[in-house]
């Protein structure tokens, strides 16, 4: 009885010591993580300048995304998992991220953006893991927590995962950035990303401040149906 006793003590303590250990970065790992194993649907926002767009996606527990992105009454629809997608542009047929690619290889246009953004896409809950692993001191207020981003990740946030002109293109300078995450149910809900800096486009220095806003909805309700032509380009 008293070895029982014994290790009932010792196994209480040790998840004390577990829960002290435990800091905001871990929670919000662990609400990413528990968002990943569901199906959940979201409506991003993006501000820039002048420039606004909204777009929304779908997710499910296996990693297939669905984006739906529209531009100047322009609707283009992509499915995404791992290194393989389908795009659909405005008027055209269904066609896979290699086809995209070549098709724009060496012109600028809608094609070439779509494609680059959609070949370093993540979902919200990926993104959330991947930005937490960029930020410094991260403030807890209930369930929202807030942080600055390193200068590195506020960098790697600026060019979207690459800069225009390649690897010998300048990097941005002055880059800052933060982001502010709200949790439900133990579960992201809602996040605000925000960066600015300066960066280079063909020889000219511009000021970048862009704020995206992500929110979830419909979580452990959202189902996922690939027309068949969008699977044959997936395969």
């Amino acid at each position: 009885m008293k070895n029982k006793i014994l290790f009932t003590l010792l196994a209480m303590a040790a998840g004390s010591l577990l829960a002290a250990d435990s800091g905001p970065k871990d929670e919000l790992i662990a609400a990413a993580k528990k968002l990943a194993q569901q199906g959940y649907s979201w409506k991003t926002t993006l501000e820039m300048g002048n420039f606004s767009n909204v777009s929304e996606g779908k997710a499910d527990k296996d990693g297939l995304v669905q984006l739906t992105v529209t531009f100047n009454d322009n609707t283009t629809q992509a499915f995404l998992k791992g290194e393989k997608g389908a795009v659909k542009l405005q008027d055209q047929d269904w066609q896979s991220l290699a086809d995209l690619a070549s098709a724009n290889s060496g012109q600028r246009g809608p094609g070439r953006f779509m494609g680059g953004m959609f070949r370093t896409y993540k979902a919200p809950a990926a993104q959330v893991e991947e930005l937490v692993g960029k930020t410094q001191e991260i403030r807890k207020d209930g369930d929202t927590y807030a942080a600055d981003l390193t200068e590195a990740g506020a960098k790697s946030q600026l060019t979207m995962g690459g800069r225009r002109g390649g690897a010998n293109a300048p990097e941005p300078s002055n880059a800052k950035g933060s982001i502010r995450i709200s949790l439900k149910d133990g579960l992201v809900s809602k996040y605000e990303l925000r960066v600015q800096g300066t960066m280079t486009f063909n020889g000219e220095d511009r000021d970048i401040n862009r704020t995206t806003t992500i929110e979830i909805k419909d979580v452990g309700k959202t189902k996922l149906e690939v027309p068949d032509d969008a699977k044959n380009k997936m395969s």
